[in-house]
């Protein structure tokens, strides 16, 4: 079963809706990279009854995922923010090589730490 490591950050974002047994066999298939069968032994149940169990909470995620949009959302505010404070950069720069405003100055380092505090 090849591992698509979008699961991972979905788990991040909806693991609390899946069962906990779901939610531990994705956990340990893709975040402690154990094998299906190595899961399988440490559970006490077959193989295919972990894929089934991983198949299903994948499935679920992806689900909520197309339904709620909270990882790819989050994925474009960070792309933003990145390009906030690039631009906010630039600006610094520009001010530092042509106006020497002490306003512009103040006003990009406001948006570089807004940008910061909204970021961690």
């Amino acid at each position: 079963m090849a591992k698509n490591l979008q699961v991972a950050v979905l788990l991040d974002y909806y693991g609390d809706l899946l069962t906990e047994k779901q939610r531990d066999f994705i956990s340990l298939y893709y975040d402690e990279d154990l094998s299906l069968s190595e899961i399988a032994e440490n559970e006490g149940i077959t193989r295919q009854g972990v894929r089934d169990s991983i198949k299903r909470a994948e499935t679920l995620l992806f689900e909520m995922e197309e339904k709620l949009g909270f990882a790819k959302r989050f994925e474009e505010i960070n792309d933003k923010l990145a390009l906030i404070s690039e631009s906010a950069a630039e600006i610094s720069k520009i001010n530092m090589q042509t106006l020497l405003s002490k306003e512009i100055s103040e006003l990009t380092v406001k948006i570089r730490t807004a940008v910061n505090e909204i970021s961690q």
